[in-house]
């Protein structure tokens, strides 16, 4: 049996045995373009951290009930990563953003960047937000995350930095960096905060006022990466990371 993955709001209390269903354009992706079937397994997350998993009892295109089999949590994030994007052109900023998401991002800051090709302003940056986020639901919903995560207002320089000045890790990725983001020791249990710069790289000023407020520098490897990708590089880095420093925590204890 196939197990589908959607997206909605669940009933407060939910619990085994119940029914919960999927309405509006979840139920005709349900029913239309992945043609659930009664019986099949069907995962509905909140994108919250919470989720139920059972069989489909119905199957309509303004529908589909399902019953609740199984509760689902979404562990906590070891540690939280917030990834501030330098505003890429064109569709990077959608693409950046659904690599992350499938690379397990918490957060994602929109920076205007001084030397971001592209500036969100008036309607044109709410659109602009508007498919970042849509591109982390729906990659949160491709790689079964039960979490999507939160697409924030674009920022400014003066604002990223007071972000990394109160993080509990910081991490600034520059080309011209000698650190290896490999000596970084990730704490699982403090927040991290990272800055992804645009494709023109950061200027000295932004480089400048990051280090002031305690962000180290590092580098991804020996070649140069596009601002679309960079973020999804380091999350994988990041999460290895944590993960090693979680297993020597563990058998130390």
């Amino acid at each position: 049996m196939s197990d589908g993955f959607f997206l909605a709001v669940l009933p407060a209390g939910v619990s085994v045995g119940a029914a919960v269903a999927l309405t509006g354009g979840e139920a005709r992706h349900a029913a239309v373009v992945r043609r659930i079937r009664v019986g099949e397994v069907v995962t509905v997350a909140d994108g919250s951290g919470q989720g139920v998993r059972g069989p489909a009892l119905a199957v309509a295109p303004d529908r589909v009930v399902i019953e609740v089999a199984e509760l689902l949590t979404a562990e906590p994030p070891a540690p939280f990563v917030t990834v501030v994007q330098a505003l890429p052109k064109k569709d990077r900023g959608p693409l950046a953003v659904d690599l992350m998401t499938e690379l397990g991002v918490d957060a994602v800051v929109p920076w205007q960047a001084a030397r971001s090709t592209v500036r969100w302003e008036g309607e044109r940056g709410e659109k602009a937000r508007a498919g970042w986020q849509a591109a982390a639901r729906e990659a949160a919903k491709q790689s079964r995350r039960l979490t999507v995560p939160v697409v924030d207002e674009v920022a400014t320089t003066r604002q990223v930095a007071e972000l990394l000045k109160t993080a509990g890790q910081r991490a600034v990725f520059h080309e011209a960096a000698k650190t290896p983001l490999g000596s970084l020791a990730v704490d699982p249990a403090k927040p991290l905060v990272c800055v992804i710069g645009p494709e023109g790289g950061l200027t000295p000023a932004e480089l400048d006022a990051f280090l002031a407020v305690g962000a180290q520098a590092y580098c991804l490897g020996p070649t140069v990466l596009r601002t679309s990708t960079a973020g999804a590089a380091a999350l994988a880095q990041l999460r290895l990371l944590a993960a090693q420093t979680a297993a020597r925590l563990k058998e130390a204890s």
